[in-house]
């Protein structure tokens, strides 16, 4: 019983609006918008997955059973079984440990991606918005020339000039992923512009710079979270395809786009080759929309 007093008191007081120092009020945004997380069963859901993709890419040496790596053509092709839970490939590989410590390559690519454009895109759209004119012309048209082509076709073409390799396919991907980060910072940043607050800080001697990380920077959060959240189903949809066309991970990496294309040619006769890492694509995928959606509502204040 007195657990649930000490619980009760601490839902209480962090659903409440009274706070004594700036990190408790920080926790009670952090605690609602938890609160409004669990509300939204897909946006849960899709949170969950992607908690599971984490655990499973940081587990992977422990969850996956069989190496991954290590070759027996006795066993090439065996159907799903109670020792090969996704059967083996045509070299004789166990296709779940493959798909486990797939989840790594799809989450590196994932998180390196998304940290080389955030920060690209913002300063591009920020700098535009913010300072406009000429600067602002010649950004955007640059911008407009990259949002021109299907993200997919411009990876290929980076990836093809830059050639095979995690490495590449990851800035292939970052060079069509930021032109939609740039728009919407640039479109944040132009509602904020003349704000009483920037101006109050530029009549201070503020620079640009310190405008746009202390003031800007804080405003533009949300949006370019919720953009980069599900930015990250297609991320993972370009580098699976970039690995089907074999100009991402190279073998003998797992990559669920490699995998996937490794079993086109036993499609008939062993379906689960193609079968496995093409739903593991789509459930993360979609996760990761979900979760995008969830989370626009939970910190878009227009939607409160």
């Amino acid at each position: 019983m007195a657990k649930s007093g000490t619980f009760s008191n601490l839902h209480d007081w962090l659903i409440s609006e009274e706070f004594t120092s700036a990190r408790q009020a920080r926790l009670h945004s952090i605690y609602l918008a938890w609160l409004s997380l669990l509300a939204n069963p897909l946006a849960f859901a899709g949170f969950a997955v992607v908690f599971l993709l984490v655990v499973v890419a940081a587990l992977a040496p422990v969850i996956a059973f069989h190496d991954p790596f290590t070759q027996d053509f006795a066993i090439a092709l065996q159907a799903p079984s109670s020792v090969h839970w996704f059967g083996t490939d045509e070299f004789g590989r166990d296709v779940f440990s493959r798909l486990i410590y797939g989840a790594r390559t799809t989450l590196y690519i994932t998180i390196l991606v998304t940290v080389i454009v955030a920060p690209i895109g913002f300063v591009i759209g920020a700098t535009a918005g913010y300072l406009g004119g000429w600067v602002d012309v010649v950004l955007m048209r640059i911008t407009d020339i990259f949002l021109s082509f299907p993200s997919l076709v411009l990876a290929l073409a980076f990836s093809a000039a830059l050639g095979p390799g995690i490495e590449n396919a990851v800035i292939a991907i970052a060079l069509t992923v930021w032109p939609p980060i740039a728009r919407l910072a640039r479109a944040e940043t132009l509602t904020f512009r003349h704000a009483d607050f920037v101006i109050a800080a530029e009549l201070q001697g503020a620079g640009t710079g310190r405008i746009l990380l202390r003031h800007i920077v804080p405003l533009c959060a949300p949006s370019i979270i919720v953009r980069l959240t599900l930015n990250m189903s297609s991320i993972i949809l370009t580098a699976a395809g970039l690995g089907f066309l074999g100009l991402g991970a190279q073998p003998p990496m797992a990559e669920w786009g490699a995998m996937a294309a490794s079993g086109r040619q036993y499609l008939l006769d062993a379906w689960w080759l193609t079968t496995v890492p093409g739903i593991a694509i789509l459930t993360v995928s979609l996760a990761f929309n979900l979760l995008g959606d969830g989370l626009r509502d939970i910190m878009d204040p227009r939607n409160g």
